[in-house]
């Protein structure tokens, strides 16, 4: 039923109610019963319509129940009772789907902040379209205050770009040439022209939303079990209440148990918590993947880093090139050509150190092999290049001499990551490469400590001397160093294996295998990074460290409210039948109570929509370390 059609119904029954207390006053009794009667039949069609589709489906609704006492209570003449009962129960409906919007209310904002249109270049000409009619490759116009349509890269102007939709950061972010924009963010100030890259459903914004929607239909194991519990307590109200009427042989006491032992607020008392739960943290860029994930990040008791990229930037820099019998822009430029069409980030780092100091780069390889957490072999104008670490050098039979082991380790103790080249089977030379750790690190993994985390570890296939360096500036329990991403798996595995309940937290790419073993996978930096989304099952979108603690919180405010509501149903239903067998609570009243309480239970779950997080310090003072990188 429509909730317009529902609520002239409520009224239409409520005012019937309030005419037949005048009536009752004038004691004009006929006219008073026949009121009555008539709200009855107006309120109690739906309920019976209802309880009639659940029948066909085989299924026992709270509508049967309330159904059957209405029936009994016209039977007997209580017509006072009857309808009462469905005024109340169909006013209480109608309250409850009010208030369960308001849980969903997260979601949707999200929805509200979907573009509808966009400005393009078609034919030579600047037109107005609806939003899914962009083409990929289209050219995109977006001025202030304008919301940006497609995922994208803008290839004229700059502009300041509130992306809250996406990372739940209102605090707008700079843009300009080569910069990727989203779907769903609104231009503050300024002008850019964007190539349309993702359209439509694929963009970044459409799959957010995709997601809370599934997330919030996903159900946690307790809701499944309040589902299945629902489905054998109904009947069994049932035959309870043929019991009581063959021990008591009174009618209205029988059917007042039959309604009041409704199982309404304890059905929804799950649900409606998770729901909000959940659109509370889409809302700040936090995609938590259903009512299951929730529940068993509430359990969380140990989180894992990954380094590189998740607790540094992920912007490494060369800080320093040592040649042994090469000149060193002859040795950089034959390294940056190896690893030009490298997708990993320290290759980059190479390229964009030989680009920066304008180094052609002519030749590109012929042979190109990767492998991870090791290094990679190519073969550039004729010559063979190995470069990686040690174990990559030893498994290809290259010596590394003294010296060179000590200058290594030397970097290495310093905090920077010394990648080795051999060319030709040959030593040429050690790059040492830096990131910066991020300056939010320290503060998170404390904030995890204190929103009840045991124990802290990094995962990383760097070399054990950073990898510590790390791990003590950070306040870090433990770190796993010199790993292959097959060797994290078996770590977060043997983690799990003692009785830790597990998070991984990674970029979402590299440590797929990872994230995916752990009892809870997060993926830092989300947006626009498909990969991580499918993966991970927490998707922090504003790639920012301290909203793990915040997802970890609301993670837990979510389970207790849940609890709360249990508790809270249960203890009402119980003490209304005790009520009920006392002759103390009667057909009307405990409607009444009955429908008080799935409201309770609702506008409780309403917190969960304004929960915010908690114990916010001051920012650690690493900002600026130079911290290794790690292949």
């Amino acid at each position: 039923m429509k909730r317009k059609n529902r609520a002239t119904i409520v009224l239409l029954s409520g005012i019937l109610l309030a005419v037949s207390f005048i009536f009752n006053f004038a004691n004009l009794t006929l006219l008073k019963n026949a009121t009555l009667i008539t709200a009855t039949i107006i309120a109690g069609y739906p309920i019976v319509v209802k309880a009639w589709q659940a029948l066909r489906m085989k299924a026992f609704s709270i509508e049967l129940l309330v159904t059957i006492a209405v029936i009994g209570a016209l039977f007997i003449g209580e017509y006072v009772e009857s309808g009462a009962v469905t005024f109340l129960f169909l006013f209480g409906a109608y309250l409850e789907a009010r208030s369960l919007e308001k849980t969903r209310s997260s979601l949707k904002s999200l929805m509200d902040m979907a573009p509808l249109e966009a400005t393009v270049i078609r034919g030579g000409k600047t037109v107005v379209i609806p939003a899914d009619e962009v083409e990929v490759g289209d050219r995109v116009l977006i001025q202030s205050g304008e919301k940006i349509a497609i995922d994208g890269t803008v290839i004229i102007g700059q502009a300041f770009v509130n992306e809250a939709a996406i990372t739940g950061e209102s605090v707008p972010t700079r843009k300009q040439i080569d910069d990727t924009v989203f779907s769903g963010t609104i231009i503050d100030n300024g002008y850019i022209e964007v190539i349309a890259e993702k359209v439509g459903e694929d963009t970044t914004f459409s799959k957010i939303i995709e997601l809370v929607e599934e997330a919030q239909e996903s159900k946690a194991k307790t809701q499944k079990f309040l589902e299945k519990f629902a489905s054998f307590y109904t009947p069994a109200i049932l035959l309870l209440s043929v019991i009581v009427y063959i021990f008591t042989k009174d009618i209205e006491l029988t059917l007042t148990f039959l309604v009041i032992a409704c199982p309404g607020a304890l059905v929804i008392s799950a649900p409606v918590s998770i729901v909000a739960g959940i659109g509370n943290g889409a809302v700040k860029g936090i995609l938590i993947k259903g009512g299951d994930v929730m529940e068993k990040l509430a359990k969380t008791d140990v989180f894992v880093f990954d380094k590189t990229g998740t607790l540094t930037k992920g912007q490494p820099e060369v800080t320093a090139i040592k040649t042994y019998g090469m000149n060193e822009i002859t040795f950089l430029t034959m390294v940056a050509e190896a690893e030009i069409i490298s997708e990993h980030h320290l290759g980059q780092t190479v390229v964009k150190e030989a680009h920066k100091r304008g180094l052609p780069l002519v030749y590109k390889p012929t042979h190109f092999e990767v492998v991870k957490g090791n290094g990679i072999g190519a073969t550039v104008n004729h010559n063979h290049l190995l470069i990686g670490n040690r174990k990559w050098m030893t498994a290809n039979q290259v010596n590394i001499d003294k010296e060179i082991q000590v200058y290594a380790t030397d970097q290495e103790k310093k905090g920077y990551t010394a990648i080795i080249v051999a060319v030709n089977k040959t030593i040429a030379g050690v790059i040492s490469i830096a990131d910066q750790i991020r300056p939010e690190a320290k503060e998170s993994i404390q904030s995890l400590k204190q929103s009840g985390i045991k124990q802290i570890y990094m995962l990383t296939g760097d070399n054990k001397h950073t990898a510590e360096k790390v791990a003590n500036q950070l306040g870090i329990d433990g770190v796993f160093a010199e790993l292959l991403p097959e060797d994290k798996v078996n770590k977060i595995k043997e983690l799990k294996n003692n009785g830790f309940n597990v998070a991984m937290v990674g970029d979402g790419i590299n440590d797929a295998p990872a994230i995916a073993t752990a009892d809870i996978g997060f993926a830092m930096g989300g947006t626009g990074t498909d990969v991580a989304m499918e993966t991970a099952d927490v998707v922090i979108m504003a790639d920012k460290l301290e909203k793990l603690s915040e997802a970890h919180r609301l993670a837990k405010a979510t389970i207790r409210n849940m609890k709360q509501n249990m508790f809270f149903a249960v203890g009402t239903v119980i003490f209304l039948l005790v009520g009920v067998l006392l002759k103390q609570v009667f057909l009307a009243s405990g409607m009444l109570v009955h429908e008080l309480s799935v409201l309770i239970v609702i506008m409780n779950a309403l917190r969960l929509v304004y929960f915010r997080k908690t114990n916010k310090k001051n920012r650690s003072s690493l900002n600026g370390t130079l911290l290794p990188s790690s292949r």
